[in-house]
């Protein structure tokens, strides 16, 4: 099977994760493909291949003969898509050589090279974008196509010499939980790849620190009529304890190492208010910081309406993998020859996110990210480079033997 027909087959399956869910994994759909891809591991004849009660789905490609002594490497993709947007009945259209100019998706909605401007990159490339309703899903079912599309090779050529190669694919990954019940043991890699970033070249070993914030608001309903020195508006509590954060470190206003405040969701009545925030930082003492403030946010509105008025749970997500892949610099090292082995000009930079690899890394798992030639996620302006994705599935080949050496 070719990677575009494996990637468009992936994209077929509707495997949104749902952060609202208590259930693991959180939808029941992400089991489908999981169980497609269990199912395709043993038609290809790779070993070792088992899918969990979680939907943890693990395979082997054996090592070569005389190399079994060889490091036992990783790659790591995550087969759910974002609450942000359907990922149901997406209909992937293909351009064959990309001209450089503006896309329409659909007769309402052009992607449009002004507010997209690294659009340009891609000219002569093979795209695959949205029909502007629902997401594309390449983030991360590129990742997903590109490691099975390198491990058919690879057992279709016995000739190519290589240890013990380990493949994972992880649920929910999308909503923070994507390694929640990953058995590191089981896995039983010394280093691993997420293959899980977007711009070709990109290799990622440093990610935000992370942290959640919900914000509940118990406000007193009272006829507005009547309402003087009595009412208290939870909706006008929530906006006010929204300005108290700083309007410049939202996310729409930082780049690179710079972290933020982001407000993803905000549901109000009179009567009760919820706000739910992510808090973003690479430095930990600056991340620190950024819960204290919004902690101190809080303590000032109590103040002002009361100790049962403003509630807030706070929780860490992950921590920044530099820390845990730092003192493995071959992990890095040969992930930037294996780029220059593909002719591909390596990008090292801070992931603006997180991946599996991050928590993984604190599991014991060195686990930096890889590209996969996506753009544009969580949303119906994404869209993916095939000619990339053949990059990356070069990269992942390249990454086998050169862990034989």
């Amino acid at each position: 099977m070719t990677l575009l027909d494996r990637f468009l087959k992936y994209v077929a399956f509707d495997t949104q994760s749902d952060e609202n869910s208590d259930t693991f994994p959180s939808t029941e759909k992400q089991k489908v493909l999981l169980e497609a891809l269990k199912e395709e591991m043993e038609t290809l004849g790779m070993t070792e291949v088992t899918m969990d009660k979680f939907g943890y789905v693990m395979g082997s490609i054996p090592a070569s003969k005389g190399y079994e002594m060889a490091p036992i490497i990783g790659f790591i993709a995550h087969v759910d898509t974002a609450p942000d947007m359907s990922g149901a009945n997406v209909k992937p259209h293909i351009i064959e050589s990309y001209d450089g100019e503006d896309i329409m998706l659909n007769n309402a909605l052009t992607m449009r090279v002004a507010d997209f401007p690294e659009l340009a990159a891609f000219k002569g490339h093979t795209l695959i974008h949205t029909d502007g309703h629902t997401l594309l899903g390449a983030d991360d079912k590129a990742g997903v196509a590109e490691i099975m599309t390198a491990a058919e090779f690879l057992m279709a050529h016995p000739e190519i010499k290589h240890g013990k190669i380990r493949i994972g694919f992880t649920p929910d990954e999308e909503i923070g939980r994507g390694v929640d019940f990953f058995d590191v043991k089981a896995f039983g890699a010394d280093f691993a790849y997420t293959v899980d970033g977007g711009m070709e070249g990109e290799l990622e070993y440093e990610n935000f620190n992370a942290a959640s914030a919900k914000i509940e608001i118990q406000g007193r309903n009272v006829h507005p009529g009547y309402a003087k020195n009595k009412m208290i508006n939870a909706i006008e509590v929530a906006a006010e304890m929204m300005q108290l954060l700083p309007k410049a470190e939202r996310p729409e206003h930082t780049e690179g190492y710079e972290g933020f405040f982001h407000c993803v969701g905000f549901n109000g009545t009179v009567e009760k208010a919820t706000i739910s925030y992510i808090i973003r930082d690479h430095d930990m003492e600056r991340f620190e910081s950024r819960k204290r403030l919004i902690w101190s946010a809080m303590d000032y509105m109590r103040s002002k309406y009361g100790g049962e008025v403003v509630n807030i749970t706070l929780k860490d997500q992950y921590f920044n993998m530099r820390k845990m892949v730092e003192p493995h610099p071959q992990v890095i090292d040969r992930a930037l020859e294996a780029m220059r082995m593909a002719d591909v000009k390596p990008l090292v930079r801070p992931i603006r996110g997180g991946t599996d690899g991050a928590r993984l890394s604190f599991m014991g798992l060195p686990c930096p990210n890889l590209f996969t030639g996506g753009m544009n996620f969580h949303g119906k302006f994404e869209y993916c480079s095939l000619t990339t994705m053949q990059k990356a599935q070069q990269v992942i080949l390249n990454l086998a033997q050169l862990w034989a050496q």
